[in-house]
């Protein structure tokens, strides 16, 4: 007992000079920066952990254009979020929780007055003005008819039956983090309409197809734009979606996209006459940039902008002379402002070591005022996200409007990041990142704990890594990378691994493990790997290939792709991954599946994922521990209860036990 104290007496001290798991209470994120017509303020949404009751909050902020005026616009232990301004500047409508489920909430700028203004049995989402600031749309899940059905006897007056079972008639039927075992509800989400004052809701849209906001208005306020699935074999197919104009009349839905491939976030250009958007043409990958496209709002002229930019775009915003379009682009761990003319040309307008917006979250879209200022959230390796805005007319960087963990930061030192290249097995150029101990001694060695990205088409980069930093804190080198399959780097890059995977992602993890290593402070036997979803799967994969790591923490792996197919809610994506049918190439699978490979793990792996995940349900999880379990290998199982993919649910306190568990497991060996 003397020892165990001694040693959390010695890990508590270490983690003292850094940002350990508990500062997740003291933690604050910000996002949804939403810059005012006039450009003189910016309304942005703050997160906060509330300890008592184990619950993450948010409320609505505003601060001036010059970041001198920094202030709460709503209080509360709720979730206040997706303001947007009305384009006169004179109301705010955003979405709050206050009365159990997001309902829409209209707020008068100048008296600070309020209303809500809906009363949905289901979550209002997806929030857009009419130009003359009149409206209000919004989307709703709306119930269609079951497939199928029986009827029943209903129990007597005053019975408590036992809930009936669900019937499933869907290939799509399950979704993670909707609760209710991950079923998708017999609903899809449709267009109102409802008047800024109040007053009857109007569904704009009809028919059992699924609709996709937030709606883009024309500036005559007659037609919106938006992406839809709108054919009867939607749910047998990956990329249902194209783009529509609906008269908000009518409810009168016209195709002006249609191809083989996802058309999304639509915004209409201040002329009227075009529509950019972000999509690509299906070639079967299982990776495709996520491009920059603009059409003619009759349907015609269809163009790729920014033809000499291979990489994914996100946030499309029209210049107001309806010239061209400003957007995010990620290249190579960095996410920087271009402006995409329909000229053809593309420029990059903002530069340095940062990272503005994130591709895979909506709630960092930049916005943009009539006089050319943009807000927009940006972090790098030393700072956490903040908000920004950028003058657009006199071509200044962008300016720092909050700091909101800028005191945690000073109190708590986070450990230096530094860049890292290297020449992967075959001579291709690999990009990762070293985050050191804040106390870091170039003289001395230090444990090594390889972090893995999942998607894996996704990207690590240069914001800042708060759990990473938790690592370091305790004394460990932190490795990130992007081995191949990774995006930022262009399509081929992203598709090497298509019906590969994992693959060649493995030797481009392992030559940047060595590359550190050579650098002389790490202790080569003391090397430890992790990771999440993807990077799950890589870190199993990994422990069946060589025996060189201490120990392993797989996060909500997929470990067999048999059964991932059949019962995640991505079945499509799977069996595109794969390049086949289970049935068809069972060996295809096999090779793949860390658990047909389990008898060749030597290293102390603890397998750590939710409850309620349906991207990597449990049981690819369950299978690989039992998998290690049943040959007597030093393992455990942790589960979290009512956690959903990623164990980033409502429970503050199960993100702190997370990476506990993980320093436990890498401390312990």
């Amino acid at each position: 007992m003397r020892r165990l104290l001694l040693w959390l007496a010695a890990t508590s001290l270490l983690a003292a000079q850094g940002l350990g798991p508990d500062t997740l209470w003291d933690w604050r994120n910000v996002a949804s920066p939403q810059v005012s017509p006039d450009g003189a303020r910016v309304v942005y949404q703050l997160e906060w952990a509330d300890k008592m009751a184990d619950a993450f909050h948010s409320n609505l902020w505003i601060v001036s254009a010059d970041g001198k005026d920094n202030r709460p616009l709503t209080q509360g232990k709720h979730r206040d979020t997706g303001a947007v301004w009305s384009p006169d500047g004179k109301r705010l409508a955003y979405l709050s929780t206050r009365a159990g489920r997001p309902q829409l909430i209209v707020r008068w700028m100048d008296s600070g007055e309020e209303a809500q203004i809906t009363n949905s049995e289901a979550a209002v989402s997806n929030l857009s003005w009419s130009p003359d600031s009149k409206w209000v749309s919004y989307f709703v899940q709306v119930p269609v008819q079951p497939k199928w059905t029986v009827k029943s006897t209903p129990p007597p007056a005053g019975a408590k039956w036992t809930e009936g079972p669900s019937a499933v008639t869907k290939l799509n039927w399950r979704s993670d983090g909707v609760g209710g075992a991950g079923l998708r509800p017999e609903s899809v989400s449709h267009l109102f309409v409802m008047s800024a004052d109040g007053g009857a809701a109007r569904q704009v849209t009809q028919g059992d197809f699924e609709h996709t906001g937030p709606a883009a208005w024309t500036p005559d306020g007659k037609t919106v734009v938006l992406s839809a699935a709108r054919r009867s074999d939607a749910d047998a197919v990956q990329f249902p979606g194209d783009l529509f104009a609906v008269d908000l009349a009518t409810g009168d839905a016209r195709k002006i996209v249609d191809r083989n491939g996802p058309e999304s976030d639509p915004a209409v250009s201040p002329d009227g006459k075009w529509v950019a958007f972000l999509g690509f043409e299906d070639r079967g990958k299982s990776n495709h940039s996520a491009r920059l496209w603009a059409v003619g709002i009759d349907g015609k002229g269809l163009k790729l902008l920014g033809a000499s930019l291979d990489n994914n775009y996100h946030s499309p915003v029209w210049k107001r002379d309806s010239t061209g379009v400003y957007a995010i682009v990620e290249a190579k761990g960095q996410s920087h402002l271009h402006f995409a003319a329909l000229s053809g040309t593309i420029e990059q307008l903002t530069s340095g070591y940062m990272r503005i917006g994130t591709a895979y979250a909506a709630s960092d879209r930049v916005s943009l005022s009539g006089n050319g200022r943009m807000a927009m959230t940006s972090s790098s390796p030393a700072d956490s996200k903040d908000v920004y805005t950028l003058s657009l007319a006199s071509g200044g960087g962008p300016l720092r409007l909050t700091n909101v963990n800028g005191g945690l930061l000073s109190a708590n030192k986070p450990g230096r990041t530094e860049e890292l290249t290297w020449k992967s097995f075959d001579g291709k150029e690999m990009q990762g990142w070293i985050i050191l101990p804040p106390t870091f001694d170039h003289t001395k060695k230090y444990p090594l704990i390889l972090d893995i990205h999942g998607g894996p088409h996704t990207m690590y980069g240069i914001e800042f890594q708060h759990q990473m930093q938790m690592f370091a804190a305790r004394g460990y080198v932190v490795l990130y990378t992007n081995p191949r399959g990774s995006t930022g780097y262009g399509e081929e890059f992203g598709d090497v691994i298509h019906a590969k995977y994992p693959g060649d992602d493995y030797h481009d993890l392992m030559t940047g493990v060595d590359a550190v290593v050579a650098k002389g402070y790490i202790d080569p036997k003391k090397l430890y790997v992790t990771g999440g979803s993807g990077g799950g799967l890589l870190t199993a994969h990994i422990v069946t290939q060589t025996t060189r790591f201490a120990a392993a923490v797989s996060q909500y792996p997929v470990t067999n792709w048999f059964t991932e197919a059949g019962s995640s809610d991505i079945p499509l994506v799977i069996t595109r991954w794969m390049k086949a049918m289970p049935w068809d190439n069972p060996q295809q699978y096999i090779a793949r599946s860390p658990v047909f490979q389990a008898n060749k793990i030597k290293t102390p792996t603890m397998v750590l994922t939710g409850e309620e995940d349906w991207r990597t349900p449990i049981a690819q999880s369950e299978e690989f521990y039992f998998a290690m379990k049943v040959q007597g290998l030093d393992t455990v199982l942790v589960r979290f209860p009512k956690e959903p993919h990623g164990i980033r649910g409502a429970f503050p306190s199960h993100r702190i036990l997370k990476v506990e568990h993980i320093l436990a497991w890498f401390d312990r060996h």
